[in-house]
């Protein structure tokens, strides 16, 4: 007979669902942040069930604990390892684990199970398998889950206790690099390179911005483009070049309140916008009820979803830069859109980059029923300039990371990453990895479907 386990019996749920709650607002350093996953397992839970599903109840030893009070006592021992186990901040403490893997060993003589899980997902069943010393397999699939599992559980182990080999870190100083911290710094200090490389490349459409002495002065570095989609207004009579823009507030945020004021002109159907600030009213959105119906802000004609929708698909749907925010001296800075700033963002379209049609799926993606149906047509040119240069410069980095590697005394063996190698070639795969998965978090940000956050200022 299945020897009872403490899943089977209680648990303190209070406490694992406090932790795994608590995950949500972790972003700093939580696997979650590597890549995004649709219904993933807060760790806490993951960790909580595996081991108390491998842990023995005590009622399932009555020659150790003949008493319910015996067997009570013993579980609120193991509660007291399991609630210590949860807790992010133990996640890689020794004592903790070592206190939980113990009782594993001790409830299966020795020889825990392998774990699998057939649908991994965001990998948070197999990683806490691995952290509670399981042999963990995982399979899924999607191609992007597997990736995913890839990078948190099967890498790392392959590269575990090794100095970082960038030529800023001190080779000789293995004291501190204990687990994969040699190659998260490898991993930090080649991101910067990459991105420097970058810069060099394409700079120049990056332009600093001119601080007013009011706000500090100086040049500044945009952080963020604000922009408005726009379509004629369907009056013939005003042809006006209509921002669809469901808020002019650019700053919510107490003592920094920001927002565009729109100037209309009899003179140009183009709408001008100017910055204010202080504790001003700001302009009633030209967006009016559900959906994508607005307002002309110059004749007042009310425009509906199906004329904006139409406009977009026959390609008549344009974008106007409306405002930039800067990183001031004292925090952020939002100055109109001037001269430079418009040349800089409209620059020409990269003569090759990776696209390829959405899917005719208007359920989920709406941006299909306002003619955006292309990856490409997702980005700006300027985005996509800057991402293909981020995607192209890969082997490149991944060649100096390798003879980074092989000069650091890392064995030359030509082995992939893909065939198990864990030397030079295999380590320059690894890196070039991760950073791609910042290139692909960075596609989500660097997008026209992105938005300006007025609370946030992000």
């Amino acid at each position: 007979m299945a020897t009872k386990k403490l899943i089977e019996v209680a648990l303190p749920l209070e406490k694992i669902n406090a932790e795994s709650a608590r995950e949500k607002s972790i972003r700093h350093g939580h696997p979650s942040t590597l890549h995004m996953w649709w219904a993933r397992r807060p760790l806490a839970a993951a960790r909580a069930v595996i081991w108390a599903s491998l842990v023995d109840d005590p009622s399932a030893h009555p020659e150790l604990f003949p008493t319910e009070e015996d067997q009570a006592k013993e579980r609120q021992r193991l509660f007291r390892i399991l609630e210590d186990l949860v807790v992010w901040e133990n996640s890689n403490n020794p004592m903790v684990l070592e206190a939980a893997k113990a009782e594993i060993m001790k409830s299966t003589d020795n020889n825990p199970p392998a774990l699998l899980d057939p649908f991994a997902g965001g990998g948070a069943i197999p990683l806490e398998a691995q952290r509670l010393g399981l042999e963990a397999h995982a399979h899924d699939l999607n191609p992007v889950a597997v990736m995913i599992n890839k990078a948190m559980i099967e890498i790392p182990p392959l590269f575990s206790g090794r100095s970082p080999i960038n030529p800023n870190s001190n080779r000789l100083v293995n004291e501190g690099w204990s687990g994969v911290r040699g190659l998260a710094d490898d991993v930090r200090y080649y991101g910067e390179y990459l991105k420097k490389e970058v810069y060099k490349r394409i700079g120049h459409l990056y332009p600093e911005a001119e601080v007013p002495k009011s706000q500090g002065g100086g040049k500044a570095t945009v952080i963020a483009w604000i922009w408005a989609r726009t379509v004629k207004c369907s009056n013939p009579a005003c042809n006006c070049n209509m921002p669809l823009m469901s808020t002019y507030s650019l700053c919510k945020k107490s003592g920094n309140e920001t927002w565009v004021e729109p100037i209309c002109s009899s003179d140009s159907p183009d709408i001008e916008f100017e910055v204010k600030r202080g504790k001003g009213k700001v302009p009633e959105s030209p967006k009016v009820g559900h959906g994508s119906q607005f307002k002309c802000i110059k004749c007042g004609c009310i425009i509906d979803a199906d004329y904006i929708k139409a406009e977009a698909v026959a390609g008549r749907m344009g974008q106007q830069l409306v405002a930039v925010v800067a990183e001031g001296k004292k925090g952020r800075v939002y100055l109109p859109a001037d001269a430079i700033q418009r040349s800089a963002a409209l620059c020409s379209k990269p003569e090759d980059y990776p696209d390829g049609a959405l899917a005719n799926d208007t359920r989920a993606l709406y941006c299909i029923l306002y003619g955006l149906d292309h990856f490409s047509k997702l980005f700006t040119n300027r985005q996509l300039t800057m991402l293909c240069e981020f995607t192209n410069l890969l082997e490149e980095i991944r060649i100096k990371i390798e003879s980074d590697a092989k000069s650091s005394g890392l064995p030359n063996d030509h082995v992939r990453l893909q065939d198990g190698g864990n030397g030079a070639l295999a380590y320059g795969e690894a890196i070039i990895t991760y950073l791609a998965f910042s290139i692909d978090k960075m596609i989500d940000y660097h997008s026209t479907g992105c938005v300006w956050h007025t609370t946030g200022e992000k």
